[in-house]
């Protein structure tokens, strides 16, 4: 077994169409990736097979092309634009001795480069063993001694060894610490929900500006950049609309196409925010020509992740890069918002996007002011507790008047079962 390169940033893509697949990622959102890797593309070879061969997958024939091309380019590294096998990634190093890695490898090394809180970190590396558990070969023995190159970085630092067993209690010990994060992350959702916060999720393809907009509607500060999974970990903030709503917005990672399946589990804690969201604002890049085949998909992770039940409003963003056209929102026929044009870049169009959040938990909401008596005072501890309390005034014989916002629902279990609370002001 020959020993691989210690680093390896100068990369040959490879994408082959096949026309047995039914759904194939694009060559030029596979150049993106591997630009968001660090990695610098030095020649692209393409083909078209009718089915993959088993072990080599592109066959002798281009297998012979690509290993010219590697020699002559003096290439480190051959990224394929495909998922393969552990037989087929190793047989196509073992013919072009130089390192091979596949379409998950290099989004897996993307989200090792991109995440930076604790529960990220370990979500990545999660996926990533899982992922090289199926690939250990005796060409990782020496791995502990390199440093960086795409697919090497995360765990390929530190967790390196051949042994299964090894690893295995790795990723046994990483789920324990996960259960822990995600135990707390659930203690923080109940919170919310006692509090009677509604949640509106951000969800969209990559890059397709999410958090440009959740900083824009939130003041926050979080990194944002035009390129491929910018930020992974999922940011909360809490915001008031204009009519005083209150309301929790949530930024996620963000979707693409044929996404990893190890990763969408490794990271399914995080997008509880998402299956636990009032509201999902589906963040769409109005300039991408593949936007309708981009919704399709990011509507398949959410029913793969059980959230595609969930209320959604589509907003098209980055209006600023078409000329001719303005902010606007649509209704569909029932009088409900189902499409905002905007541009969170310049803010054009968000005081739509407000009026719409706005509109639609008006209906789901009910301010007022309840008159609670002296003597019930284990009630107003308890709103106090489980509900959202604006404010509080106390009448002359020492009853306590409580302004506030909870679920319309709520609102009228609480007046039939608790007889003794009188409702003073419907706001």
């Amino acid at each position: 077994m020959f020993e691989r390169p210690q680093s390896g940033e100068r990369a040959i893509i490879v994408h082959i169409t096949i026309h047995h697949f039914k759904e194939q990622a694009t060559l030029e959102e596979f150049i993106e990736l591997v630009a968001s890797a660090g990695a610098d593309t030095l020649a692209t070879i393409t083909g078209i097979k009718s089915m993959p061969e088993p072990s080599t997958f592109v066959g002798e024939g281009k297998l012979a092309e690509i290993a010219d091309l590697v020699v002559a380019k003096d290439a480190d590294i051959v990224l394929f634009n495909h998922t393969l096998t552990p037989a087929q990634e190793r047989n196509i190093e073992r013919a072009l001795e130089c390192r091979v890695l596949d379409r998950t490898g290099v989004i897996l090394d993307i989200f090792a480069q991109r995440a930076r809180s604790f529960e990220g970190k370990l979500q990545v590396e999660l996926a990533q063993l899982k992922h090289l558990s199926t690939r250990l070969v005796r060409g990782w023995t020496h791995l502990e001694r390199q440093k960086g190159g795409i697919g090497l970085r995360g765990p390929g630092e530190t967790q390196l060894e051949t042994d299964k067993r090894l690893l295995s209690e790795r990723i046994k010990h990483i789920n324990r610490r996960l259960e822990k994060v995600t135990h707390q992350r659930e203690l923080s959702r109940k919170a919310r929900q006692r509090a009677e916060l509604p949640v509106v999720s951000l969800v969209g393809y990559t890059n397709a500006g999410k958090s440009t907009l959740f900083n824009h509607l939130t003041n926050a500060e979080i990194y944002a950049a035009d390129q491929l999974f910018a930020t992974l970990d999922t940011t909360v903030r809490r915001i008031s609309l204009p009519n005083k709503i209150p309301l929790v917005l949530a930024d996620t990672v963000g979707f693409i196409q044929q996404l990893p399946h190890d990763l969408v589990a490794a990271f399914r804690a995080t997008l509880e925010e998402t299956r636990n969201a009032s509201l999902l604002l589906h963040i769409v890049d109005v300039t991408d020509e593949e936007r309708q085949l981009r919704i399709e998909q990011v509507n398949q992770v959410l029913t793969e992740i059980g959230a595609q039940s969930i209320p959604q409003i589509v907003v098209y963003n980055k209006l600023d890069q078409l000329s001719h056209h303005k902010a606007k929102l649509e209704k569909s026929e029932d009088g409900n918002i189902k499409r905002i044009w905007l541009s969170a870049k310049t803010g054009e169009g968000v005081d739509l996007l407000l009026e719409a959040l706005q509109h639609f938990f008006s209906t789901a909401m009910t301010h007022c002011v309840l008159r609670i008596p002296v003597q019930a005072g284990h009630i107003r501890s308890r709103l106090f507790e489980e509900t959202l309390v604006l404010d509080e005034q106390f009448a002359e014989n020492g009853d306590s008047l409580l302004e506030m916002q909870l679920q319309t629902k709520h609102f009228e279990q609480l007046l039939k079962n608790e007889p003794q609370i009188e409702l003073v002001l419907l706001k």
